[in-house]
C-alpha cells in the first residue's frame, strides 16, 4: 500500500491550481497531495460543510498553507476577482452540495448549488488562461445501470436530484470548453471513505452524515445510537446495497494524476474513478467493526428514495489516460477513517 505523498519542496511545476471546495472532505485532501507534487494551491470554500480549522491542519501536513479566498461559488464576481489576481492554469471544481437523501427533500438547493455554482464558475474563468479544467462529478449519474461494472459509455440515468444536478454540470462545462482552448476531465468519483493516514483531516459532516462510513463511525464512537440501513431486499447476497468505496486520499492522488495528464488531453474527457470492486453495506459494516475492536449497532430500516442496487466502476480508463490506479484496500479505508474519528471525536468543531 501506498502511502500519503510526503511534502516535497523541490517538486516545483510552477502551476497554480484554483481549488474550490477546498476545505471540504475530498478538497482537503487533494490540497495536500497537490502540494506535495509541487503545485500552489488557491482555494475557495464558504464552510458550508467544513471548518476553518482544516485550513490549518493543510498547512501542518502540507508544509506551508494555501492561499484561501472565503466566498461562495455562486458569487461569479468574487471569484472572477480571485481568478484575476491568481491567475490559476488549472481548476478542480470540488464545491456542491453531495447528500442523495437530502437532494430529494430539498431539490431547488441542489441546483442552486451544483449547477448555478458551475456555471458562475465557467462565466470567472472565462477570459482566463486556465487551460484545464477537472470537475468533481459522481457515479450516480448512471442512476442504477442495467450492467456492472460500468464504463464511461454506460448510458446514464441518474435516479436522484443530485444525480441530475452532476449531469447537468457536466454538460454545462462540455458546452464550455468547446468554446475555448482548455481541456476538461470530468471525474465521476463512486464512494470516497477514509482519511488521511495521521488522522488529522477527515470527513466531518454537518448534521447527520447522509453517508455510511461517517456514520458507522460516529455510531463507534458514541455520537449516535445505531447505524440504519436502508433496505435488506435487493438482490444481492446479503440484500444490502453493493458500491465501489475508494480510499480518500487515492482519490486525491487521482487528481494529481489528472493535472499531470493535462499535455496528453485536449478535450473533454470522461473518467471514472474507483477500485473496480464492489462491497456491501453489511459488508463494509463488518469491515469497520473489524477496525474499531467492537459491534457497530445497526437496524434494517426501509429503503431510500434514489439508491441504485449495485454500482462499481470498470477503472480501464483512468489506468490508461491518467495513469492512476486505486491501491489501498477497505482494510486500510476503515482503519484511516477510524483513526480520524477516534482521534476527532467531535470532528473539527472541538479541534484546536
Amino acid at each position: 500500500m501506498s502511502e500519503p505523498t510526503e511534502p516535497n519542496h523541490n517538486q516545483a511545476t510552477n502551476a497554480t491550481v484554483l481549488v474550490t471546495g477546498a476545505a471540504g472532505y475530498i478538497g482537503s485532501h487533494t490540497c495536500i497531495e497537490l502540494m506535495a507534487n509541487g503545485f500552489d494551491v488557491i482555494g475557495v470554500d464558504n464552510f458550508d460543510n467544513s471548518e476553518p480549522v482544516v485550513l490549518d491542519r493543510i498547512a501542518e501536513l502540507a508544509g506551508r498553507p494555501i492561499q484561501f479566498a472565503e466566498l461562495d461559488i455562486r458569487d461569479t464576481e468574487a471569484l472572477r476577482k480571485v481568478v484575476s489576481k491568481h491567475s490559476p492554469s488549472a481548476v478542480i471544481h470540488f464545491a456542491g452540495l453531495k447528500a442523495v437523501g437530502e437532494s430529494v427533500s430539498h431539490p431547488q438547493k441542489y441546483w442552486s448549488v451544483n449547477v448555478g455554482g458551475t456555471l458562475s464558475l465557467l462565466d470567472a474563468i472565462s477570459t482566463s488562461d486556465v487551460s484545464m479544467f477537472v470537475f468533481s462529478s459522481s457515479c450516480t449519474v448512471y442512476g442504477d445501470p442495467a450492467a456492472v461494472p460500468v464504463t464511461e459509455t454506460t448510458p446514464v440515468a441518474p435516479i436522484s436530484p443530485y444525480g441530475r444536478t452532476k449531469l447537468a454540470a457536466e454538460q454545462a462545462i462540455i458546452d464550455h470548453l468547446s468554446t475555448r482552448d482548455c481541456g476538461g476531465l470530468l471525474l465521476r468519483y463512486f464512494n470516497p471513505v477514509g482519511a488521511h493516514a495521521s488522522g488529522r483531516i477527515g470527513e466531518d459532516p454537518v448534521g447527520v452524515p447522509n453517508n455510511l462510513m461517517p456514520f458507522a463511525m460516529q455510531v463507534a464512537v458514541g455520537r449516535r445510537d445505531a447505524l440504519s440501513i436502508f433496505g435488506d431486499d435487493y438482490d444481492t447476497a446479503d440484500g444490502t446495497c453493493i458500491r465501489d468505496y475508494i480510499h480518500v486520499v487515492d482519490l486525491a492522488q487521482g487528481h494529481v494524476a489528472a493535472l499531470k495528464a493535462e499535455t496528453d488531453i485536449d478535450s473533454c474527457e470522461i473518467v471514472n474513478l474507483g477500485t473496480g470492486r464492489g462491497s456491501s453495506v453489511l459488508e463494509v459494516v463488518n469491515a469497520a467493526s473489524e477496525a474499531v475492536g467492537k459491534p457497530i449497532a445497526h437496524q434494517i430500516v426501509a429503503r431510500r428514495d434514489g439508491d441504485a442496487a449495485v454500482i462499481f466502476a470498470d477503472t480501464t480508463k483512468a489506468e490508461s489516460l491518467l495513469s492512476w490506479s486505486a491501491d489501498r484496500t477497505m482494510v486500510d479505508m476503515c482503519r484511516d477513517h477510524w483513526s480520524w474519528q477516534s482521534l476527532n471525536p467531535d470532528g473539527y468543531r472541538t479541534a484546536d
